[in-house]
């Protein structure tokens, strides 16, 4: 056996520790090495912990013989023995990009596929490689700790556990396996931003600022999610001691902005902005509330909330 597919099953042995006897595990795959590579793992660490696996491959209906592609991975995996895979087609609503549209359809299906099996985890192949380029991303758009923090090892019922392999590891454990992994013509098509920064930028840093820059991009990432654990834990703290719908300014105007930032965040959501819907741009106004007041107005925000200072305190409603 391959150092690679040693890596790979150690890590997938490893994300399976939270899992009882009997919890059905789905895993979702393109077809392409990185999941291919964890799909085969799980058929061979999970049956040892009595744990069902099936597969689950989402149709984006972007491309033609789309669904010939997902008939490939039902039969690659049923090499593997996993018998039971599931085909979801989405229609991509393309409302802020093709990439976002279908990541946020993908998410959909997976959550609904997860929800009608019972599904305990739903399983994801990103790799070290898709970590450092989130990394790099998130620096562009200028983004805080929480963005730069990348993606979690495990976030709810979504466990990543190749975040510390690398995409060449997932193509040697293939080659190993005789596995015939998917070449996604998107992953080639310079017109998404993601793609420049896998054939372009990161290239580019290895040569002139010398190997390791995905792994050190990586690293940062988890040094990063630690620092804005913390920090959300003693956001929640704070907030908790609040009323949710009129904040007390004088208490606020004490706190380190990093903390403010993010009670203001809790108490918008909580006052029903969409999850994920608020930026920089949007808390600037209200932190001015606090800490640069002049009398200015209220300020309107996604989801209808509406935020004014009244009485040295601050007001949220819809």
């Amino acid at each position: 056996m391959s150092a690679n597919t040693v890596a790979i099953r150690s890590a997938v042995r490893n994300a399976l520790t939270d899992c009882a006897a009997g919890d059905l595990i789905l895993v979702a795959v393109s077809g392409g090495a990185d999941s291919l590579a964890l799909a085969y793992a799980l058929s061979l660490e999970a049956p040892k912990l009595a744990l069902r696996v099936e597969g689950v491959t989402v149709d984006h209906q972007l491309q033609s013989q789309s669904s010939v592609q997902a008939e490939k991975v039902v039969a690659a995996l049923a090499t593997m023995g996993i018998e039971k895979t599931h085909i979801i087609k989405v229609d991509v609503d393309i409302t802020d990009g093709l990439e976002a549209s279908a990541r946020r359809a993908r998410y959909a299906a997976l959550d609904s596929c997860a929800e009608k099996t019972g599904a305990t985890f739903v399983f994801l192949g990103h790799t070290r490689d898709d970590q450092s380029e989130s990394v790099l991303l998130g620096l562009a758009r200028g983004s805080g700790a929480r963005s730069l923090s990348a993606m979690a090892l495990r976030n709810g019922k979504y466990v990543r556990p190749l975040l510390a392999i690398t995409r060449e590891e997932t193509l040697g454990a293939c080659v190993e396996a005789q596995l015939d992994p998917w070449d996604d013509p998107h992953n080639a098509d310079k017109a998404f931003t993601r793609v420049r920064v896998r054939t372009d930028v990161i290239p580019n840093l290895e040569k002139n600022l010398g190997p390791g820059i995905s792994a050190a991009l990586a690293r940062t990432a988890s040094l990063l999610r630690d620092d804005a654990d913390a920090l959300d834990q003693l956001a929640e703290t704070e907030f908790a001691l609040h009323d949710p719908l009129s904040l007390d300014i004088s208490r606020l105007e004490k706190l380190p902005k990093a903390i403010r930032t993010r009670v203001l965040r809790l108490a918008i959501y909580a006052a029903g902005a969409p999850s994920g819907s608020l930026s920089a741009d949007h808390i600037t106004p209200i932190e001015a509330l606090i800490t640069e007041w002049s009398g200015q107005g209220a300020s309107d925000l996604p989801g209808g909330v509406r935020v004014s200072r009244i009485s040295g305190r601050l007001s949220l409603s819809r």
